[in-house]
C-alpha cells in the first residue's frame, strides 16, 4: 500500500492514539505511516467483541442455572481458557475443569477460592456472586 493510501478512518481508538502502518513511499521503499484507523478493522473488532459479550452472557446464564461455577463467568470476562487460568492459579488443568462444577466450587476452601479471587482481581464474596466493582 502506498503511503498516501493508508486508511484514515476514525477507529475505536482514533481519538486516543494512532496506529503505525507500513507503506511504500514515493521511491518504493517501506516506511511507517500513522493511521487514525480503518473501517474494515473496526467492523471486525466490533464483531469479535460482540462474540465475547455473548460468551460472557452465556456463562453468566449457566452459573445462574447452576450448570457451572462463577469461575466460568470470570474466565470468559477475563478472556481466559482453562490452560491460562491453570497457569495463573497454579492448579492443574483437570482441577480447574473440576472447579467449574457448582458442587465442587461450593466445597472449595477459602485458600483455593482466594487464588481464583486474586487472579480475577475480586474478593471471595464477589467471586461467589459474580460481582464486578467499577474501578
Amino acid at each position: 500500500m502506498k503511503k498516501e493510501d493508508v486508511p484514515q478512518d476514525l477507529g475505536a481508538l482514533g481519538k486516543i492514539t494512532k496506529e503505525v502502518c507500513y507503506a511504500t513511499d514515493e521511491s518504493g521503499k517501506y516506511t511507517t505511516q500513522l493511521s487514525n484507523g480503518w473501517d474494515v478493522k473496526t467492523t471486525a473488532l466490533d464483531a469479535a467483541w460482540h462474540d465475547v459479550e455473548e460468551r460472557i452472557a452465556a456463562a453468566k446464564q449457566k452459573v445462574q442455572n447452576n450448570e457451572a461455577s462463577p469461575i466460568l463467568f470470570f474466565m470468559e470476562k477475563g478472556l481466559m481458557d482453562v490452560q491460562i487460568l491453570a497457569g495463573y492459579t497454579g492448579f492443574w488443568q483437570w482441577q480447574v475443569k473440576r472447579h467449574l462444577k457448582p458442587d465442587v466450587f461450593n466445597s472449595l476452601s477459602d485458600k483455593k477460592l482466594q487464588k481464583y479471587a486474586e487472579v480475577f482481581n475480586v474478593s471471595i464474596p464477589d467471586l461467589k456472586t459474580m460481582t464486578i466493582k467499577a474501578e
